[in-house]
């Protein structure tokens, strides 16, 4: 199924930065989501070079700026850099979500407003859940969702939220369900590169 976000750049575009900045890795990895895959997509690494970070952001506020955008809210702790310079790129408000608890929640005197247009921002997206529960974290304290933007959706369609998406890149990478991964009967060591627990 393919992705159902704008794309800001052509595909050939996007894998060559990737490809340039080292952030496409291969092996057997453990993603937020729970799912195993033999792809990971190392955003931090991607983000790592002011000049690159601001080219992304960029590309995919100029799709999101129709949006009316008030705010920037990210999920910690992999999307920040992001969002900040999508909210710089934008010229708008920048937050974060945190989960101290096992929840998002907002922390360090960031709040919402009653009707606040949101932006949610995120590295990579596979199934959404991160960034939908920071979404909704955000539809309970009052503000509205008005988009979703996203360096790479590699849902292949299936995050499909009522808000529009605003990818840099969409890729169909594989992912595996742990019970059935042919990566783990194969004895290939499971690595966990990201940041679910904060």
């Amino acid at each position: 199924m393919p992705s159902i976000a704008r794309l800001a750049v052509s595909a050939e575009e996007a894998a060559e930065v990737m490809a340039n900045a080292g952030a496409y890795m291969q092996g057997h990895f453990l993603l937020s989501s729970g799912l195993h895959s033999p792809e990971y997509f190392q955003c931090a690494t991607l983000l790592e070079q002011p000049a690159v970070a601001e080219h992304i952001a960029k590309a995919v506020a100029a799709i999101c700026r129709e949006w009316n955008v008030e705010t920037v809210l990210s999920p910690a702790l992999g999307a920040i850099l992001f969002g900040y310079e999508l909210s710089r790129a934008l010229g708008c408000r920048n937050i974060f979500a945190e989960r101290p608890g096992g929840k998002f929640e907002l922390r360090r005197g960031f709040s919402l407003k009653p009707g606040e247009r949101v932006l949610l921002a995120e590295n990579v997206i596979t199934t959404g859940g991160s960034v939908e529960e920071t979404a909704e974290m955000a539809r309970k304290l009052g503000a509205n969702v008005a988009g979703y933007a996203v360096i790479v959706d590699r849902s292949g369609g299936r995050f499909a939220p009522n808000e529009p998406v605003a990818a840099y890149a969409a890729i169909d990478a594989k992912t595996i369900d742990p019970a059935a991964c042919e990566l783990c009967a194969a004895g290939i060591d499971l690595l966990k590169p990201g940041s679910r627990k904060f």
